[in-house]
């Protein structure tokens, strides 16, 4: 019998502040790669509460996802590793909170940067997930989505 083919579920954050902006740098089995503020979203939160937690975790600033940007699916095969995976990302926009700068970036973050839309696109060879950009571009054009759009059922809590 075929194994069940399962995305990993993600979620990320496009914050942007006086025209740029805010990504990871983070280490990779491919090298220093960025990102946006991203990761996997963990049992026991909602999307949004996961992309609250990520930001935190990697930027140590708090983030309020106000709107749901999109739904994306990327296929991501690893050079180094021959890893092979998809993954469905829930991407949020929203109000970047407090900067805690006593709390530690999360293990593989080595620095947070605030780069232009330009420099976000000629930093493509750098970019983690193709994502990344497409996520900005939308931001871009204004896309924001009530976040009644996702319904997070209260079982996710019991």
């Amino acid at each position: 019998m075929q194994a069940r083919w399962k995305p990993n579920v993600t979620v990320a954050a496009v914050i942007e502040r006086d025209g740029r902006f805010l990504l990871v740098e983070e280490e990779t089995s491919d090298g220093l790669m960025l990102n946006n503020p991203a990761g996997h979203l963990d049992p026991g939160e909602s999307p949004e509460q996961g992309c609250a937690r990520e930001v935190l975790e990697e930027t140590a600033h708090a983030f309020r996802p106000t709107a749901l940007l999109g739904i994306y699916m990327a296929r991501s095969r690893r050079n180094a590793t021959g890893q092979d995976t998809t993954y469905l990302r829930m991407a949020f926009r929203g109000e970047l909170g407090q900067h805690d700068s006593s709390r530690k970036l999360d293990t593989g973050i080595v620095r947070t940067l605030w780069l232009t839309p330009e420099e976000v696109r000629a930093s493509s060879a750098r970019h983690r997930s193709p994502l990344l950009l497409r996520c900005i571009e939308d931001y871009l054009t204004g896309t924001a989505h009530p976040l009644s759009l996702i319904h997070t059922d209260p079982s996710i809590w019991r």
